[in-house]
């Protein structure tokens, strides 16, 4: 089906319309106040990713004269124009959130301080710290006339000094260059040269990235505290005695992240060695943003922009503070609960109690497990417990973003000393994880575990354990499969679903799956799961297609589905043949969406909704009425091209009666939410949800409360039968 242009919502467009979304949080008076610090501070950190990866790749797009277009029809000169343009509007934005919330901290005891608010006593304090630490731990880099800009670091906070130059007094090195193995200059795009006034110099100081960006100070107050630029600026002339300081900026430049491997590796070790590599490359990689001060000169700011080799168009001039991902610092300040939400504690999950048979409980059925509403122990302990058992003889695990201190990859190290079989499949090219990753999987071979690093040309995405076990009528296996990565610290935050299972089949299916990526082979046909890059696409667009025939006939059709992004052509021309055709299809996206609803003609029965809350939607679930055979599944894919196509991905069916019901509770109540959701308007903008009854539902907060009413119901059963007292 063809579709014109206008019926499509460009990728980055939508990308920056989920975090403007999150932005807005940081806005609501009715959240609590270092939550919307933290909201901002999430948005920052956002940002940064996605100018080192999505402008990164449109900008090496650009250089290579490609005249490809997005979805939308947008070019890519008209999506770079587009990214400056939103990200200086957004950047703007959060300095204008932070300028409205620091009053509102001072208001309840957190202060931020200048140079000029300190008291002599704060300043002997600052100052005693500058000098036996902080001015220790820096390595100013003067920068001689026609000598190129040494390297810097990539979102790593510098100070740029102007001084006036004084031949006599200062000291310059004979070069300033850091040479790499070719004898090229390690900044990789940075100019040959750059203009220095022949009165001025500069210097570039970068700040140490291992001293915090926050320095609480001594205050009669609840809490103040003194940004390390702030510190710095304010002890300049300590580092510069005798010379005349023109001015100072603070400034961190981006570097494109969008560094992949080639992945033409014919072997394990080398796909380890290509990583390392990558890791390297993205560290000296082009300059594609330049972030400083508005209060820098015009002579500090030439000099930059042309020392980085920087367009105008990517120097973004801030009227605050740089890097706001730092104040995850003060969002995270102990002592200040009134100012947080209300603790939220995983309820325990009663089928898994302490001292319970964890085998003998999946056994009997098939369990789903909500988190964080309900504990992540459950999956820790079945990991745990499967080490442990001496009637498992085997596990197999896929890892694709781990815990910095994993207790689930400590468990299969003590299962492999136990001398049980353990295959770990263990995805390098996690983006941003691939140095963690790397570790853990020398440390888990060292261990004796037979460690896969992921499949050649694809990204081993699926949530999956598989444990073998020997019993008394035959070899069982039992298996974990999550909407999740095995990752105890996000699972905190994250909203993911799991299901415990050992049914016959699917076990099956993953052994076949398991055996196809450790053994290099094409996968056996399977019964019940769908794989990407197998038959995942296929299984979707068959089951799309089944609704639309439903609906042709005059039957009931419906669609619901959540997902965190939905950029796929082909996917969404199919969701717009089943509304042509009358199939209600109800949407929950988080993030990105290129899906325009509501056009008469081609989407007029599809909503979509997007819930940005205290925990970050994570979960893929998806629904299909099918002629009343309703079908219900859990997966570990978004409904991308990259998911589709380059990943190895689960779809998994939940079949189970009342795992299937509590899980279709758990969809339907996001389309009830009235407080955090935002709905997708047919033109592109997101609104508030319309409210037509009377009660206010937050999504969040009824499944936590659901998740507790479980745990009471099977913990402290109400009583069903009158037991009256009889006389002795």
């Amino acid at each position: 089906m063809k579709k014109k242009k206008t019926q499509y919502i460009s990728r980055e467009e939508s990308w920056l319309e989920f975090n403007q979304r999150v932005l807005d949080r940081a806005f609501l008076e009715s959240v609590p106040l270092l939550e919307r610090v933290k909201f901002l501070a999430i948005t920052a950190s956002n940002l940064d990713e996605f100018m080192m990866v999505r402008f990164g790749g449109l900008s090496m797009v650009n250089r290579s004269g490609s005249e490809v277009r997005d979805i939308s029809g947008l070019t890519v000169d008209e999506q770079i124009a587009m990214i400056r343009r939103r990200v200086a509007a957004m950047q703007a934005r959060q300095i204008d959130c932070l300028s409205q919330l620091e009053p509102l901290l001072a208001e309840n005891g957190i202060r931020r301080l200048r140079a000029e608010d300190l008291s002599d006593i704060q300043r002997d304090f600052l100052f005693s710290h500058f000098s036996s630490e902080i001015n220790s731990s820096m390595s100013p880099i003067g920068i001689v006339d026609g000598a190129p800009m040494p390297f810097l670091a990539g979102l790593r906070l510098h100070l740029c000094v102007r001084l006036k130059n004084d031949a006599e007094r200062s000291l310059l090195p004979e070069t300033s260059r850091k040479e790499n193995s070719d004898g090229d200059i390690g900044g990789g795009s940075e100019a040959d040269s750059s203009p220095v006034a022949e009165e001025d110099r500069f210097v570039v100081i970068p700040l140490p990235r291992n001293l915090s960006r926050v320095w609480a100070v001594p205050t009669s107050e609840h809490y103040c505290y003194m940004l390390l630029e702030d510190i710095v600026g304010a002890f300049l002339e300590n580092i510069f005695e005798g010379q005349e300081i023109l001015d100072w900026t603070p400034f961190r430049i981006t570097r494109n992240g969008d560094v992949v491997l080639v992945d033409d590796e014919d072997d394990r070790a080398d796909l380890l060695v290509g990583m390392e590599k990558v890791l390297e490359a993205r560290k000296t990689s082009d300059t594609i943003r330049l972030e400083i001060s508005d209060t820098a000169t015009p002579e500090t700011r030439a000099f930059l922009e042309s020392a980085l080799n920087i367009d105008k168009q990517d120097c973004y001039a801030l009227a605050g503070p740089l890097a706001l991902m730092d104040y995850f610092a003060i969002a995270g300040l102990s002592g200040f609960h009134h100012l947080k939400d209300e603790p939220w504690p995983s309820h325990p999950v009663p089928e898994f109690a302490m001292g319970s048979d964890i085998f003998a409980t999946i056994a009997a059925k098939d369990r789903l497990v909500h988190h964080p509403y309900q504990s992540y122990d459950c999956v820790v302990n079945f990991i745990r417990t499967a080490a442990e058992d001496d009637r498992v003889i085997a596990i197999k695990q896929t890892l694709y973003r781990t815990a910095r201190d994993s207790e689930i990859a400590k468990a299969l190290e003590y299962a492999a000393a136990k001398g049980k079989d353990v295959t770990c499949i263990v995805e390098l090219k996690a983006r941003f994880d691939e140095a963690r990753n790397i570790e853990w999987a020398r440390r888990l071979e060292a261990s004796g575990i037979d460690v896969i690093y992921g499949v050649k040309g694809l990204k081993t995405h699926a949530k999956m354990c598989l444990v073998v076990r020997r019993e008394t009528t035959g070899v069982q296996r039992y298996m974990h499969f999550g909407t999740g990565n095995y990752n105890e610290a996000t699972a905190r935050i994250y909203g993911d679903v799991s299901l415990f299972t050992c049914d016959e089949q699917l076990g099956i299916d993953a052994v076949h799956l398991f055996n196809a990526i450790t053994g290099l082979s094409v996968p056996q046909t399977m019964g019940k799961i769908a794989a990407a890059p197998i038959n995942l696409r296929e299984t979707f667009l068959e089951l799309i297609q089944l609704e639309i025939e439903n609906a042709k006939q005059g039957g009931k059709a419906e669609i619901r589905v959540k997902v965190n992004s939905l950029v796929d052509r082909e996917i969404i021309d199919a969701l717009y043949s089943a509304s042509e055709a009358g199939v209600k299809i109800m949407l929950n996206v988080r993030g990105m969406c290129c899906l325009l609803p509501g056009k008469k003609g081609f989407s007029e029965n599809i909503q979509v909704v997007s819930v940005i809350d205290r925990f970050l939607e994570h979960s893929r679930i998806f629904y299909f009425f099918q002629g009343g055979d309703e079908k219900m599944f859990i997966s570990s894919a978004d409904w991308m091209g990259r998911n589709l196509d380059r990943r190895v991905e689960l779809l998994v069916p939940i079949e189970e009666r009342d795992c299937k019901n509590r899980l279709l509770k758990i969809l339907n109540c996001y389309f009830h939410d009235s407080e955090s959701a935002k709905e997708l308007k047919s033109d592109g903008s997101y609104a508030d949800v319309s409210v037509k009854k009377k009660k206010r539902i937050r999504s969040q907060q009824w499944l936590y409360e659901e998740a507790g009413e479980i745990f009471r119901a099977i913990n402290h059963p109400k009583t069903t039968v009158f037991q009256p007292h009889r006389p002795g």
